[in-house]
């Protein structure tokens, strides 16, 4: 009787389907092993990835929300290449709205295998773009969705959605945020007048902003929720406006 490897019930490979054992993907980490990666991931979050360029903190939220530099970072730390595709698109010249659906694939470079795909859209009836004139930000609008697309995939490649959030304006609204009725604090008002003046805003266009968004004439004015959603609005219109410089 056989008392090879096999004897326990256990079922080897058939003959016409066997496999290089060193081909196959790690697909199960022990506990320890899961551990130990995310705590890399941790570290190297907190050692090389920078506040404000590669995630940025809003207010009532638990976990940073990851900006593009930071998904390009990640996506050079795991050895990702990445291509876009734009999968959906209107583009109503006569009545000016335009919006696109893009989907990044990321791909591992030491074997070629797709470790991700990303979905995002953006449009020009979105907050953050309405008070701009949707033909000269065409480019920008469908570089927006290229981010979120890239973001996306690179959380669910990486793992990291417990580290980070995708973009915080696509959450619900949070009226249960602890303290969003309060007034805003002095920080969140330093941030506002910092960002406001990085990306040269009129001070003109910010109030009108907040006055058609939050109905307030004044920063001062503003919630800790409405200060917080105004932040990322303006990070974003940042970012946008720093992609087209590029």
């Amino acid at each position: 009787m056989s008392t090879d490897k096999h004897a326990n019930n256990i079922v080897p490979f058939s003959s016409n389907a066997e496999l290089n054992q060193s081909s196959l993907p790690n697909i199960v980490l022990s506990s320890e092993a899961s551990k130990q990666r995310i705590e890399e991931l941790q570290k190297f979050v907190q050692e090389v990835m920078v506040k404000g360029i590669d995630y940025g903190l809003v207010h009532g939220f638990s976990k940073p929300t990851l900006l593009k530099p930071g998904a390009e970072k990640l996506c050079d730390v795991f050895g990702f290449s990445k291509t876009a595709e734009v999968v959906n698109r209107i583009e109503q010249w006569e009545s000016g709205i335009f919006a696109y659906e893009v989907k990044t694939t990321l791909i591992r470079k030491d074997n070629g295998v797709v470790e991700a795909e990303g979905l995002g859209s953006c449009n020009s009836k979105e907050l953050s773009f309405q008070q701009q004139d949707p033909y000269t930000i065409v480019n920008t609008i469908l570089k927006m969705a290229k981010k979120r697309a890239l973001i996306d995939a690179v959380l669910s490649a990486t793992r990291s959605s417990g580290l980070f959030t995708q973009d915080i304006e696509d959450f619900p609204e949070q009226s249960n945020i602890k303290g969003g009725d309060d007034l805003a604090t002095k920080v969140q008002l330093q941030t506002i007048f910092s960002i406001v003046n990085e990306i040269d805003m009129r001070t003109d266009v910010a109030k009108e902003m907040m006055k058609m968004t939050f109905g307030v004439e004044r920063s001062t004015q503003l919630t800790k929720k409405q200060a917080s959603d105004f932040i990322q609005d303006l990070l974003h219109l940042k970012e946008a406006y720093e992609e087209v410089r590029e």
